[in-house]
């Protein structure tokens, strides 16, 4: 009877560990930035961008780490990118607070070239979102609104593309993949190396027949809750067990990466899924 007692209070034990520590995990999870890094192999990559990197911020969602984003503005500052692109959800429409978006941008403009697409969550703000911005603008951020410009290093030059997010003209989803592919077509692409800024990753199919490098996305939140070795539970636009929720994707001469993000929104929490900010550096085959 008393082995039964001790091993009972044993097993309680072992248990009360266990939580403590995944408490413990998720606590820090919550609550700390990290960095995800990956080195990308583009075959068609110009020379001139041999070892270009990019710092990717995606779903900020308002949320601060350190004051007015101390933390996270060190990490851009240590990896001194080439440039930093902001995909989407800078703001969040349930609890809005320019403010905060306005002094992380303030700050990263500093560091290297800005560059910004909106998210679903900039679309439903209203009205809001034009004086957002214009104060992206003022900060000195390249605003891309289905727009494609040309980047130069040297001789060489690449097109960055940047698709407004599809909740700013249709909310149905049946309409917004075509929307997206209109988009892309009307813009008269040229040939070379091409990255797309583009919020939602469960397009990825568009980005594909469009011959597009490199695209970087988020909107996903990494799925909110990573099982190991299964992925994220849950993301907006995709349901249950996401097909794209965090990492790397090749499909014909296409790579996506997606961004886990670093902002919540309708679920607060997140579990076994760090914020991130995401550095990508280019290299050719």
């Amino acid at each position: 009877m008393k082995n039964n007692n001790k091993s009972k209070r044993i097993i309680i034990i072992t248990i009360l560990i266990l939580l403590a520590v995944f408490g413990g995990i998720t606590v820090w999870g919550n609550l700390t930035v990290g960095t995800t890094r990956y080195k990308i192999t583009l075959e068609r990559l110009p020379v001139a961008f041999e070892g270009y990197k990019i710092a990717q911020i995606a779903d900020l969602h308002n949320s601060e780490f350190g004051e007015d984003n101390s933390k996270t503005i060190k990490i851009l500052k240590e990896e001194n990118p080439d440039i930093i692109v902001i995909t989407g959800d800078l703001v969040d429409s349930n609890h809005m607070d320019i403010d905060i978006a306005i002094k992380f941008i303030q700050q990263a403009v500093k560091i290297s070239p800005c560059y910004y697409v909106t998210g679903n969550h900039e679309a439903w703000i209203g009205d809001i979102y034009y004086e957002l911005e214009e104060q992206l603008l003022d900060a000195g951020v390249t605003v891309l609104r289905d727009e494609v410009i040309t980047i130069s290093n040297d001789k060489d030059s690449i097109q960055l593309i940047g698709l407004d997010d599809p909740d700013f003209s249709d909310q149905a989803p049946y309409l917004q993949e075509s929307m997206l592919e209109a988009k892309l077509y009307n813009m008269n692409l040229k040939d070379g190396f091409k990255i797309l800024l583009s919020h939602r990753p469960e397009f990825f199919g568009v980005y594909v027949k469009n011959d597009i490098d490199l695209v970087l996305s988020g909107h996903a939140h990494g799925g909110q809750f990573r099982i190991p070795f299964i992925g994220g539970v849950i993301a907006p636009n995709q349901g249950f067990f996401p097909k794209y929720d965090a990492g790397e994707y090749h499909e014909a001469n296409t790579t996506m990466i997606v961004s886990r993000g670093i902002g919540n929104s309708i679920i607060p929490v997140r579990i076994n899924n760090r914020p991130e900010v995401v550095i990508v550096q280019l290299y050719s085959q």
